[in-house]
């Protein structure tokens, strides 16, 4: 019986989704959203939402707990100075998903992962509109 366990899989070995899912997280720490398949978006929110509340909770041990899974310093500093900060107010559901539908090559699910609510400065990509 596979009760109460509530891992997902992704068809892969545990080292293989635990690389993933934080290279997922990352990129969503530094993007702001990302583009991927809905299972791989619920199982990165999971790991999202948890980095979010250590990020809130602050201090080292934290700090060390979320680079133990991340292992990106630059992403967790990113993580602890400017995400979790901005949801302080907020006591969970901290991302968003939006399902984008079919993907053409192999009609994977898509799916978008975004932070709920978090303000952000745009990129000028410097062009002129003149």
């Amino acid at each position: 019986m596979r009760h109460r366990k509530r891992t997902i899989k992704l068809g892969r070995t545990s080292a293989h989704r635990e690389s993933t899912l934080a290279n997922m997280v990352c990129s969503l720490i530094e993007h702001r959203r990302i583009e991927t398949t809905l299972p791989k978006a619920k199982a990165a929110r999971q790991l999202a939402e948890k980095m979010v509340t250590l990020g809130k909770k602050g201090g080292v041990a934290n700090r060390r707990r979320a680079l133990s899974k991340l292992r990106q310093r630059e992403h967790v500093t990113t993580l602890f100075e400017e995400v979790a900060p901005q949801f302080t107010n907020r006591n969970g559901g901290y991302t968003r998903i939006y399902k984008l539908g079919m993907r053409h090559s192999d009609n994977a699910e898509m799916a978008l992962l975004e932070w709920v609510g978090l303000t952000f400065e745009v990129e000028d990509d410097g062009e002129d509109e003149s």
